[in-house]
Formats: C-alpha cells, structure tokens, sequence
C-alpha cells in the first residue's frame, strides 16, 4: 500500500493534477475571503468555506477522475493485480494520495483565520472546527469520486458522471421541497432505488441471482410496509433526499455547532464508496 501511495503522489505532482486542483481550491477560497472576510468586513471565515462548496462539482472531478481510469484504459491495472497486495490495499493507497492532494492546499488555508485574527476578532473554534467538516466532507466526495472512476475506463466520461452526482447533491435539499411528499411518491422511489441497487450489484458482481433477490426482498418489504401503513411513507422521500446531502451536515459546522454525527455520515460515505470501488476492481480481476 505504501508503494501504491508513494507512486500516485509522485504523478501527482510530477503531473499538473495536483497544481490545477490546489490551484483551483485556493482561488476559490480567495475570492470567497475577499467577499466576506474583506470587502464586507464579517468575522466568520468558516462562510468562506460554505461559499467554496460549490466549487466540489468541478474541482473534485478534476482530482478524481484518472485515478482507476486511467489505469484501465492504459492497461495498467494488470500490472498491480499481479502485486503481492490486496486488492483493498490498491484502492486504499490510491485513495491517500488523493488525500495527500487534497490536504496540501488545505494546510495553507487553515493559514487564514490565524491571519485574519490579526487584524480582528475572528472565532477560532468555529473556523476550524469548520475547517476539519470541510476536509472529511471532501474525503467523502473524494471516494465517491474514485468509485466512478473505477466504472470505466474513460477520463472524460468519470468526471461528466462525477460532475451530475455532486451537483444533485449539493441541490438535493432544495429539489427535496419539489418532489411528491405523498406515500405513494415515496413507495415508488423507493422501489426505484431498489431497482437501481440490483443493478449496480449485479454489474460488480456479475452475480444476476443475488442482484435480483436483494431487489426483490427490497421491494416486498416496501409493499408490505406501505399496505400495512401507508403513513409512514408519507414525507418520507423528501427527507430521505435532505438527510443524504453532504452539504446539509457541513452546514451545521458553519452555523457554529460541532456535530458529531455528521462526521460519522461522512466516515461512513467514505468506507461505502471504497468498498464499492474495491468489488469493482475485484470483478474485473478475475474476468
């Protein structure tokens, strides 16, 4: 795993990957710094750093899209499945370095509240207790981002996939007051997801059985639940869309208030993803 981590860096920043994305983050964070720490004399820099959130759908892509995909399209890949290392420690390692990546700039924007201080009372805690969301949600769209990678072997078509699924997320709280808040509506997205889920097991496992019978048994508890009572569904696909935004719990952080079990979502979006990215690699081993 090491070894997997010292060569993804060494491309990294032998690369304009690595330039490009610190680039893009600090540029992002400068101007948000010169519109609400400067020009408007506010005190709060972790608003800053809500204001750089959008800034997730095009610079995460930008990181995440080569890291498997590149590997498969130059054949690559074949090269680290003979390794003497799992299959877990590959993605692991790969996933550190895009960490590595990610926490460079960073370290020179934890430099701005401090600097600011200087200048007038800025609120430390807040900031970096901020600052330290703003990183593990980061690490989360991180192994989402290296999740679809892994699907294919074409840059351009991971970052085009990446780009929608960050975006929709990021604007999932406002959809959500849009969408059918009704029993019915909710069954049937459900259902839909189920759908959805036997898909994406059978295209990592190539295992149709288990594929349909985890969505069936997903869609018969919805039947039974739903005409056993219909109430529970009611409001339930709104909520759903809201508690599943990555953005909704960092804003939590920037309100001033240190919520635990918006880290614990984001640990577990990341163990998700990179276990969904090993199976994919694994699949693709033995074919």
């Amino acid at each position: 795993m090491i070894a997997v981590l010292k060569h993804e860096l060494s491309g990294y920043f032998h690369s304009l990957t690595a330039y490009i994305f610190s680039a893009f983050l600090l540029a992002f964070v400068g101007i948000g710094a010169l519109i609400y720490n400067i020009q408007s004399a506010v005190a709060n820099f972790e608003y800053v750093l809500g204001y750089v959130c959008l800034g997730f759908v095009v610079i995460i892509p930008i990181l995440t899209m080569r890291v498997i995909a590149e590997e498969r399209k130059q054949k690559t890949d074949q090269l680290l499945y003979s390794l003497p290392i799992r299959t877990s420690q590959i993605v692991v390692g790969k996933y550190l370095a895009l960490l590595v990546v990610y926490l460079v700039p960073l370290c020179i924007v934890a430099l701005y509240p401090l600097i600011f201080a200087q200048f007038g009372e800025v609120y430390l805690l807040t900031s970096y207790g901020s600052l330290l969301a703003f990183f593990v949600m980061g690490a989360a769209m991180i192994a989402v981002g290296t999740f679809i990678s892994s699907l294919t072997e074409n840059q351009g078509f991971a970052a085009g996939i990446a780009i929608p699924v960050i975006l929709l997320n990021y604007y999932s709280v406002t959809l959500a007051e849009y969408v059918s808040a009704t029993a019915s509506g909710s069954a049937a997205a459900l259902i839909v997801i189920a759908v959805l889920l036997g898909l994406l097991i059978r295209h990592l496992t190539k295992n149709q059985n288990l594929a349909y019978g985890i969505s069936f048994l997903i869609m018969l508890a919805v039947a039974v639940l739903f005409f056993t009572d219909s109430s529970k569904f009611e409001g339930l696909l709104p909520d759903i869309m809201t508690k599943l935004s990555l953005f909704e719990r960092f804003y939590t952080f920037v309100n001033g208030v240190f919520d635990l079990t918006a880290l614990i979502y984001y640990a577990t979006v990341i163990i998700f993803f990179l276990f969904l990215s090993v199976q994919s690699l694994e699949k693709r081993r033995y074919n």
